[in-house]
């Protein structure tokens, strides 16, 4: 993995980032590769918001994964900083490298770095492979989401 460099995202990645959200059944439903601006707005405003980070992985010169980590201060477990990790995509051509364990092991790390108690994330109840691999990461399926499409 020493040829892995993991960065912060920049518009040039969003063409490779938006390929790989929307490269499963689930992300085909609901992405636009077509019409990349509101990812470019998305992006700058992501980006000017100090508790986000959109970052990218890139191997040889190439966008090969993509995450969005969230830091939120708060109230409960005795104003314990948490994080939550969204959007986590790996290239299908690295898929079972380890890339996705490094990843991983990247947001946790930022995460104690800025100060967090807790890392979270949701994962669609469709994507058993994923829950598995979280799982053998050590995230415990602890909750039930919910969402509200507004």
């Amino acid at each position: 993995m020493g040829d892995l460099e993991i960065r912060p995202a920049v518009a040039d990645d969003i063409p490779a980032i938006v390929a790989m959200l929307a490269d499963d059944p689930l992300g085909a439903q609901r992405e636009s590769p077509d019409d990349l601006a509101p990812y470019a707005t998305a992006l700058e405003r992501l980006n000017s918001d100090p508790n986000q980070r959109v970052v990218v992985a890139v191997r040889e010169g190439r966008v090969v994964g993509t995450l969005q980590l969230t830091i939120i201060p708060g109230l409960s477990r005795r104003g314990a900083t948490r994080s939550i990790v969204e959007g986590v995509r790996v290239h299908a051509d690295e898929r079972g490298s380890g890339l996705g364990t490094r990843f991983m092991e990247w947001a946790v790390e930022e995460s104690r770095r800025a100060g967090c108690q807790l890392v979270q994330l949701t994962s669609d109840a469709t994507r058993t492979d994923a829950h598995r691999f979280y799982e053998r990461l050590g995230f415990v399926a602890s909750h039930v989401g919910f969402k509200l499409h507004i």
